[in-house]
């Protein structure tokens, strides 16, 4: 199966999606189980309980549950303020959320608290733009809000376009305009399957039949993605294994014992790791246990590791080498396990 491929169905129940690369599982969305559980995306209006002395931040009261805001100076307990729920929260932990909202879409993105309109870097054709900014002052209109074009808009048919911006102010505007005097939700966040029309690109095969994993076989893959075991390239092979505190990655030889079998190793690892770590849903502290090689083969492997990292969806920022000559990463936490998941 060659070119990019979007499937749509359900797994276990629950609406999922997959995006397969010439056949190979690149990206793996599944709705959670537990159907109270606060999706990223998600905007409430919350209540602020304590704040978090030392540390800058506020708790805030949801609908059952309590999050946890970071920015927040300057408010008082009891004081309602509209949140955004920005990744799922570990066991036992309050909801990671943001004052900063926004109403992101497939095309466009609403910037309720940063007014002005701005376009993706990405889109470099002068009369795209000027096309572009003529549809955000036609749909906008005397709104206060802001726009953000995302790159997408460049291959895109202007009428689409429009749409999905009226859609989003629209949103913007009910959320915004929301009165109550309790915790509430207020929009909830992106399913599997809105969120794989809204931030994968346009596929060259898209389906979405019923029993359509069964047809692409994305029930191997998903049952291959719940191994921990990952073979590589040359006899190579690693171990993506998460544990209460981290996620651990160990990369092995294999039977190559030549001077620079490290090396290769540790290069076909964090080259396959963003896709790992992405179709797993893993997040938070990742811990690098890589292969033998030399010092002065550190720098060479950090700068591939930033490289494969720069193109993932998921914000991921890298920590360094340790003194037992482990690389850490800090992952954002924006989906959860697939193990858990499932």
């Amino acid at each position: 199966m060659k070119g990019r491929t979007v499937v749509l169905d359900t797994y276990k129940g629950r609406a999922a999606a997959a995006l397969l690369d010439n056949g190979k599982l690149s990206d793996f969305l599944i709705d959670p189980a537990d159907k109270n559980v606060p999706i990223p995306g998600a905007i409430y209006r919350a209540f602020c309980d304590r704040p978090m002395k030392g540390q800058g931040g506020m708790m805030v009261r949801l609908p059952g549950v309590t999050g946890f805001l970071r920015e927040g100076r300057g408010l008082a307990p009891g004081q309602p303020i509209l949140v955004q729920v920005t990744g799922f929260a570990e066991e036992g932990k309050a909801v990671p959320v943001t004052a900063k909202i926004l109403f992101k879409s497939r095309y466009a993105i609403v910037t309720p608290n940063a007014p002005g309109f701005n376009i993706s870097r990405g889109i470099r054709d002068d009369d795209k733009r000027d096309e572009l900014l003529g549809i955000a002052h036609s749909v906008m209109g005397e709104s206060k809000f802001g726009l953000i074009f995302r790159s997408i808009c460049e291959t895109s048919d202007p009428e689409e376009i429009a749409e999905d911006v009226a859609h989003m102010l629209g949103e913007a505007e009910g959320v915004l305009g929301a009165e109550g005097n309790a915790p509430e939700l207020l929009l909830d966040g992106p399913n599997a399957h809105l969120l794989a029309w809204r931030d994968w690109p346009t596929p060259d095969t898209m389906s979405d039949e019923a029993g359509a994993f069964v047809t692409f076989e994305v029930d191997e893959l998903i049952d291959q993605a719940l191994s921990s075991f990952v073979p590589l390239s040359g006899g190579a092979s690693m171990y993506v294994e998460p544990t209460r505190a981290l996620v651990a990655v160990d990369v092995n030889t294999g039977g190559d014992t030549s001077p620079a079998a490290g090396l290769k190793a540790n290069i076909a690892a964090v080259r396959d790791l963003p896709r790992q770590l992405r179709v797993r849903g893993l997040g938070g502290q990742i811990t690098l246990d890589l292969a033998p090689m030399p010092k002065k083969d550190r720098q060479t492997l950090e700068s591939i590791i930033r490289i494969a990292f720069k193109s993932d969806s998921i914000d991921t920022s890298m920590a360094g080498w340790t003194p037992l000559g482990h690389f850490e990463l800090q992952r954002k936490r924006e989906r959860l396990p697939l193990k858990d998941g499932l």
